[in-house]
């Protein structure tokens, strides 16, 4: 894996074509596109409204995620993109994306918290943005070591379409407490068919994240693929909240007449 990474560096190649969005985590529950092993507690739900300004090519994506608590250990994962503006004309949905993670080890002192994550797609989307359906899963590992919080993933996803390749994702993130509010977040986010020597592409992002109320995080990041001779740009934006509100315990203390 490591001569293939450094091959991509090296060595890069022209820009893909459209790329699809797939499964992505609620925040708080991930970096951008690099899942937490962490999931909802029981009962707690997250909706995220998410924007990406891209450049080169210049068009914008919406996405709606949505995350359900089932368990303190099973979260259930949904998101929904639309494509507005591809090719200056093109608007439509891509395929609705579903997955489950299920978290079978817990953080301790000493060893990481790993869960497995199943993903699916239901072949929704305009003929420009769909895979005709996909199925997959993957390995999901987090661990804290002071302020800072790793976390790392590989994903296996095969689309429905025959045209199209198999996709192996690896994805590195990071997110340090910066504040008691505040975390800055790095990811380093690839994309590769069964070619060990082909990267389809590989981006850097980095960006932060602040939790503005007991419900409430906004997400501002800028996403640079650093495999292409024409690197793209794109900017990320994310509001997100989590339902219902943790109730705050009032202690009240009585003086004795």
């Amino acid at each position: 894996m490591l001569p293939a990474f450094l091959f991509m560096l090296l060595f890069p190649k022209d820009s893909p074509g459209f790329d699809i969005t797939g499964l992505q985590p609620a925040p708080p529950y991930g970096v951008f596109s690099t899942f937490s092993a962490e999931s909802l507690p029981q009962g707690k739900i997250a909706l995220s409204a998410d924007a990406e300004i891209l450049f080169e090519p210049d068009f914008y994506r919406f996405l709606f995620k949505a995350a359900y608590g089932i368990t303190d250990n099973i979260e259930f994962d949904v998101t929904i993109p639309y494509i507005y503006k591809w090719s200056d004309t093109v608007d439509g949905f891509e395929d609705i994306a579903i997955g489950l993670k299920h978290r079978f080890v817990n953080e301790t002192k000493y060893s990481p918290s790993i869960a497995y994550i199943l993903t699916a797609s239901i072949p929704s989307g305009r003929d420009e943005f769909t895979t005709d359906g996909v199925f997959g899963g993957g390995l999901l590992v987090s661990k804290r070591v002071g302020p800072v919080k790793g976390h790392f993933n590989v994903l296996y996803e095969k689309p429905g379409k025959g045209s199209l390749d198999d996709e192996v994702i690896l994805a590195v993130g990071l997110d340090f407490a910066a504040a008691h509010n505040m975390k800055l977040l790095a990811e380093l986010y690839s994309k590769k068919d069964f070619d060990p020597n082909i990267f389809d592409s590989t981006e850097l992002r980095v960006g932060y994240r602040v939790k503005v109320s007991d419900i409430l995080y906004t997400t501002v990041g800028a996403a640079f693929d650093i495999e292409t001779e024409d690197p793209e740009f794109r900017l990320l934006l994310s509001v997100s909240f989590i339902f219902p509100p943790e109730k705050k315990v009032i202690k009240k203390l009585y003086e004795e007449e």
